[in-house]
């Protein structure tokens, strides 16, 4: 039988996701794959090098799952919420761009905490 999906909307998902990445290091990885797909998209219209949007996916998922699998050794939450967890990359992007993500991370983990209390 399968199980029912915990997270039924982003807000209550995004915070989960932030819990999932930890380590600096993973989120790191997920910066520079969202950079680098960020990167193919407007290369790829600018210049009409279509082949480039082929890499959109290589880029993205690669570095985020070595990020899962190599260093926070859990299963990246794509599989279960591709959709939440794709929209979570580009807000933790925009978190980490703008300097926001350490009061996030924190916020994030008094939420998940509060949660299994």
């Amino acid at each position: 039988m399968k199980s029912e999906k915990k997270y039924k909307d982003f807000k209550s998902f995004y915070p989960y996701y932030l819990t999932e990445h930890g380590d600096l290091r993973n989120r790191l990885l997920h910066f520079f794959g969202t950079l680098l797909l960020l990167i193919c998209l407007v290369t790829g219209i600018v210049t009409g090098k279509w082949f480039l949007f082929v890499l959109i996916p290589v880029v993205g998922y690669g570095f985020a799952w070595a990020g899962h699998f190599f260093i926070e050794k859990n299963k990246p939450a794509t599989f279960t919420y591709p959709l939440y967890s794709l929209a979570s990359d580009f807000v933790m992007f925009w978190h980490m761009l703008t300097w926001q993500i350490n009061i996030k991370m924190e916020n994030a983990k008094k939420e998940i905490n509060g949660q299994r209390e």
